[in-house]
């Protein structure tokens, strides 16, 4: 009668366990997987648009850059360099269209002043406007 009591009562308990089991894989399960957030220029805005770059020496540099990828960077002197763009975190990364070329990646931070850099690898520093389109 001990091993009656004893085997009923396992019984009961694997039975009451068993629902809690699948109801927690049914959450998992229907839980949404988590969507990779949006990349951000060190503004807080889209990474893509048109900026203004000034050199450490003055120059200052336009860059249009699309939401498709794709750069294009013109020198005080009117030449242009073409290129594709990634943004991964506070990196801005840019391969030149040109047989040969690496990526190379600038990093930017916005300081307390609000005023927004980017330094390459070689250590100089730009300063970054978000400029309104040409229209």
């Amino acid at each position: 009668m001990k091993r009656l009591v004893l085997v009923a009562a396992l019984a009961a308990v694997s039975a009451c366990s068993e629902p809690a089991t699948e109801a927690t894989d049914e959450a998992a399960v229907e839980e949404p997987a988590a969507e990779e957030a949006a990349a951000m220029a060190a503004d807080g805005g889209t990474p893509y648009g048109d900026f203004k770059v000034t050199t450490a020496e003055g120059e200052v540099w336009t860059e249009v850059v699309n939401e498709d990828g794709t750069y294009t960077s013109t020198s005080p002197t009117g030449e242009t360099e073409t290129g594709r763009w990634v943004q991964r975190g506070n990196q801005y990364c840019t391969t030149k269209d040109e047989e040969g070329a690496t990526e190379v990646c600038h990093t930017e931070s916005v300081d307390a002043n609000g005023v927004w850099t980017a330094v390459d690898p070689e250590g100089n520093t730009v300063t970054v406007e978000r400029v309104a389109a040409a229209e």
